[in-house]
């Protein structure tokens, strides 16, 4: 955090005074606080001379180093020497600017209180000759200072687990696209049927892209607006004229005229539903009646966790909602800007609102779980940081091991060490507050950590990971990470 902020300019004259006697008692930092506004404060600093003389002697050593004074050694100009072709300016200046962060870090450690952003320093007072006091004011914005409600009291009510015949069919059917056989055939293009297309898109005149081949199936209505109605009825070889808004590139959202081309049509035959498609699909099942009952608790395994995502959310908006934080806006509008510079979008007045709000919101998350995890004293272990990193590898499709290494190079762990704590902080909520069903039913959502728990322990036991040294998964990424997230000195607030 400090690394932002510029040395201070300090000027100050030097003295012909005696130095005096030092105290051999080293007085501490006093600070103040002084509550400027709803998310920021003011800290009043004075530092004792004694607090800052190896400061101002490791400063006059430096500056020795130096410079070269006739008559002396490098390294061995005496300090009134330097006063006198330097300036005591200069030597302040240089312990000042090396000590501020320490002092304002004691200052924050005594006031309880967790900066966050750019602070911005004013220094009052410098030791114009030895034994006189540094002084320095710092304002900077704070995380807000909120009471937690009591969980136990907190309640609210989700949609009930209910799996239909419709639901388990709908995974059958899906089963059955996976397992279905496409052939070539010599008919025009029906609804359904898998075509091989070119399309080639023009915008004035211009050609704006040209794709020779690529297969889409009808229905799917996964590309272009209109290319379903476009090729229905096409036989391959036949082309026709459609005008369609593009969905990407530098003209996206622009009508363009599409020319589409049917290279050749398949069409899919799916297997019929019974006992020889079950053994099929796989060797576990014997017969249609056990694929149909696996599927039924696969189902209602991902009922209950839209069940358990809905109460998180709930539980998130009724925090939010009960304590309306406040967000310091310096803080929401650099992201605001840093996102919005990064989609080229920073004239888009309508999604900065959306990107504010969203951020706001994010930011008024991260603050209620952080101060969660902090008065539920969570801790993130080597096993939480493995579960997280095998299970973000595979919404990615990597590689654990190189996911793992692809954090580290970026710098991200102490954003993923905050990451978990705050899921681990959030699942302690849960834990506590009464989660009903529409139903008046009580909903446990222990059965379903367990059960999840459980399954990706046998993933963790089942993922090879090459890490010099390493002899089990336990070593994937445990060591160096909880390691580097230790030398942290303070916590990174992130957006």
């Amino acid at each position: 955090m400090w690394r932002h902020v510029k040395a201070v300019r300090i000027d100050v004259r030097a003295t012909s005074d005696d130095h005096p006697e030092l105290s051999l008692e080293i007085a501490a930092v006093k600070s103040a606080v002084e509550h400027v506004g709803p998310t920021r404060v003011k800290l009043t600093v004075d530092v004792p001379f004694e607090e800052l003389k190896p400061s101002l002697d490791a400063a006059y050593a430096t500056i020795a180093s130096q410079v070269q004074v006739p008559g002396f050694r490098q390294g061995k100009v005496p300090a009134r020497i330097i006063d006198q072709r330097v300036g005591r300016g200069a030597v302040v200046q240089e312990a000042v600017n090396e000590a501020l962060p320490q002092f304002y870090s004691e200052a924050v450690d005594q006031q309880e209180i967790q900066p966050i952003g750019q602070p911005e320093v004013d220094v009052t007072a410098v030791p114009a000759a030895d034994g006189d006091d540094l002084s320095f004011t710092v304002e900077v914005d704070v995380v807000p200072d909120f009471e937690l409600p009591a969980f136990e009291e907190v309640t609210v009510e989700v949609d009930p687990v209910s799996v239909t015949d419709d639901d388990v069919n709908a995974e059958l059917d899906a089963l059955r696209e996976r397992f279905g056989t496409v052939a070539a055939v010599d008919r025009a293009a029906q609804d359904g049927d898998t075509v091989n297309i070119g399309l080639r898109a023009e915008i004035d005149g211009e050609e704006i892209d040209d794709v020779a081949a690529v297969d889409y199936l009808i229905g799917a209505g996964n590309m272009l607006d209109g290319l379903d109605e476009a090729v229905v009825g096409l036989s391959a070889g036949e082309t026709k004229d459609f005008t369609s808004p593009l969905i990407g590139g530098e003209h996206e959202g622009e009508d363009a005229d599409i020319t589409v081309t049917v290279n050749s049509v398949s069409e899919r035959t799916l297997p019929e539903l019974d006992d020889d498609f079950a053994t099929t699909v796989s060797g576990d099942y014997e017969n249609l009646e056990e694929l149909r009952s696996a599927i039924t608790e696969q189902v209602e395994r991902g009922k209950k966790m839209e069940q358990g995502i809905q109460a998180r959310d709930k539980v998130l908006d009724h925090l939010l909602e009960t304590l309306d934080l406040p967000v310091p806006d310096a803080l929401v509008e650099a992201e605001v800007h840093s996102h919005l510079e990064g989609e080229e979008r920073l004239d888009d007045d309508e999604h900065r609102a959306e990107v504010t709000e969203s951020t706001r919101k994010q930011l008024q998350t991260q603050f209620v779980l952080d101060r969660i995890a902090r008065d539920e004293k969570v801790e993130v272990g080597q096993q939480d940081l493995i579960e997280f990193i095998i299970a973000s590898a595979g919404q990615y499709g990597l590689d654990p091991n190189q996911f793992a290494q692809m954090l580290d190079q970026q710098g991200q762990i102490p954003a993923i060490m905050g990451e978990v704590g705050r899921r681990k902080a959030l699942a302690a909520v849960l834990e506590k507050v009464t989660i009903k069903d529409t139903n008046g039913e009580v909903v446990d959502l222990n059965a379903l950590d367990t059960e999840l728990e459980d399954e990706l322990d046998d993933e963790v036991e089942d993922v090879e990971l090459d890490e010099a040294d390493a002899e089990d998964a336990d070593d994937i990424v445990a060591e160096e990470i909880v390691a580097e997230a230790d030398e942290q000195d303070e916590p990174t607030p992130t957006a």
